[in-house]
């Protein structure tokens, strides 16, 4: 009962909110209609997958080397270090003292003998669950009656298909799309499905690895349905405005990086990565750099792994930072934020397990989100 009395605390208002918060998203942001673009759709496609990741800092548009690269990078699937079979990864992360939580679910396997083509899907989900509906608990006397307290869930969920290839002729380049289904629902009282298109590239040679990834190319859309009925007297008698179908544009942006992975003797090897992510939907507030409408977010990240008698890297220390921003402080004032997170993954026989504790929030706040995935082999 507890639990339920929190998440009543805590949501009495979600609904209105998110609904209302579609809307005021219609409205404050631009339409195509008229010249204008709806801003921050499918932002939950931005937070990252995988507890590597996230222990790095998100740096893996050249680093990803797992079923991950095809969120990240679809090139990077092709790669020298790549293993000829198929393989799956799975992630866990929680957000906002369990409130929220995000997953995936990653396949990736050769199409070829010779590992030079991969094809790879990918889902992620991340969900608000047992969201008290509030919109009966009131009767016409002005009662409460807890017997028509309901609950809903809200979720954002993709699915991405992808295929990287080898590109002949150039030793160490490969090439990778993916293609995006999006779908959103808000409990019964709204949807939207939506579709785009990622494109990638990546490069290595020797220790030196680069990649680019131009994210929602073609402009990824959502087309959103509101059921209308489902809570259109409640928002008449609270003085809210009635949400319309629309649709919601993602503008294009780009992911790129730089890795070089250095030796240290016969027992140690340390990967450092640098990324950045650049956004064309106008100059977003806390972006470490942002003029005519483009806004920049590095990220920065390390990986230190010992390599066992037959010089595969079977144990990691992670580090790094993401999110580095100009931000506003409790007193009001424009302050540099940096948003550290650490790792660590052990590899045992076909399995893969990887942590990362990940600054979600201003370091005063302590917000942080515990990340685990898993990832195995099929031989």
């Amino acid at each position: 009962m507890d639990g339920i009395m929190k998440k009543l605390r805590i949501t009495i208002f979600l609904l209105p909110m998110l609904l209302v918060g579609a809307l005021l998203a219609q409205e404050a942001s631009p339409s195509p209609t008229n010249d204008r673009t709806r801003k921050f759709s499918n932002e939950f496609l931005k937070i990252g997958v995988g507890a590597r990741a996230f222990g790095m800092g998100q740096a893996q548009t050249a680093t990803a080397n797992d079923a991950t690269a095809g969120y990240w990078n679809p090139a990077a699937m092709v790669r020298k270090d790549a293993l000829n079979y198929p393989e799956v990864a799975m992630m866990h992360a929680s957000y906002f003292a369990n409130v929220g939580s995000l997953n995936y679910f990653g396949f990736a396997m050769p199409v070829d003998s010779a590992g030079d083509r991969y094809f790879g899907v990918s889902l992620v989900r991340f969900g608000v669950d047992d969201i008290p509906n509030t919109l009966g608990l009131v009767e016409a006397d002005g009662t409460i009656n807890y017997d028509k307290l309901q609950s809903f869930s809200t979720s954002q969920l993709a699915t991405m298909f992808s295929y990287g290839a080898k590109i002949y002729g150039i030793e160490g380049l490969s090439a990778g799309a993916s293609i995006k289904i999006v779908y959103q629902s808000i409990g019964q009282f709204a949807n939207a499905w939506g579709f785009g298109l990622d494109l990638g590239l990546r490069y290595q040679k020797g220790n030196f690895q680069t990649g680019v990834t131009l994210v929602d190319i073609t402009n990824t859309f959502n087309a959103w349905t509101f059921n209308t009925e489902t809570f259109v007297d409640a928002f008449i008698q609270t003085g809210n405005d009635i949400p319309q179908n629309s649709v919601e544009l993602t503008q294009p942006s780009v992911r790129f990086g730089f890795a070089y992975d250095i030796g240290l003797g016969d027992k140690l090897s340390l990967l450092t990565a640098v990324d950045g992510q650049v956004t064309l939907d106008g100059n977003r507030p806390d972006a470490l750099l942002a003029s005519g409408g483009v806004s920049f977010d590095p990220k920065i990240g390390f990986e230190l792994a010992y390599l066992n008698p037959q010089f595969r890297k079977v144990a990691f220390l992670r580090g790094g930072a993401y999110n580095l921003q100009n931000g506003v402080n409790l007193d009001g004032e424009r302050a540099f934020q940096l948003f550290p997170t650490i790792g660590a993954g052990i590899v045992l026989k076909n399995f893969y397990i990887d942590y990362a504790l990940s600054n979600v929030g201003d370091l005063s706040q302590n917000l942080y989100s515990h990340v685990v995935s898993l990832r195995f082999h099929i031989q």
